[in-house]
């Protein structure tokens, strides 16, 4: 019977021991961060496939890239729809996916292949205030967060996690930072203090 209990346990299906992760992130002031991204990566056993679900969308509606922060997985399209009265010429210069959208107009849509993780800064050519980021994941966990600095990692295997943080503001190079956890099979909420610079 034990061994048969230890067959079944060996081949139950990933989500059978899942736990969720409930992170709270703040500056040194208290004020919560929104639009930070939480990726998640188990320290033991093997990391379950992407999931590449979309459309992913990153618009250009009243002179802004909405939204601000995209996470999209490794292996994602990303389209680049128009939706003011006149052109713009998206590009961007980071390592992970260098690109350029030349002057197109209103209701005019082009796409981008995310293929490398990291960090995408965005920009327009023509209007040097719009700025955006599309942070390119490598594990199906990850998450950002809302207005009140909340987010929740679903599906996660109980024990040691590696988190990596990354907020536009943070202070540290490539404007993210690797935290410790240790997930119980009961689930976590964790507070997380971010040093950022001013906005």
């Amino acid at each position: 019977m034990r061994r048969l209990l230890a067959i079944l346990i060996l081949y139950l299906p990933w989500p059978a021991f899942a736990a969720a992760l409930q992170i709270v992130l703040t500056d040194p002031a208290g004020r919560a961060l929104p639009d930070a991204v939480v990726s998640a990566y188990p320290v033991r056993g093997a990391m379950p496939p992407l999931r590449i679900a979309g459309p992913y969308k990153v618009a250009q509606q009243d002179v802004q890239f909405r939204p601000a922060v995209t996470i999209v997985p490794v292996g994602a399209t990303v389209s680049f729809p128009n939706h003011d009265r006149f052109r713009h010429h998206v590009y961007s210069f980071s390592a992970p996916k260098r690109f350029e959208l030349k002057l197109y107009g209103r209701d005019e849509s082009h796409s981008i292949l995310f293929d490398k993780p990291g960090t995408v800064a965005l920009g327009c050519n023509i209007h040097d205030a719009m700025t955006a980021f599309v942070r390119v994941v490598d594990t199906p966990f990850a998450a950002k967060s809302g207005a009140d600095g909340a987010l929740v990692l679903t599906g996660l295997p109980p024990g040691a996690l590696r988190l990596r943080v990354w907020h536009p503001r943070l202070k540290g190079h490539g404007n993210e930072t690797e935290i410790p956890v240790t997930l119980p099979a009961t689930g976590l909420r964790r507070a997380i203090v971010l040093p950022v610079r001013p906005a």
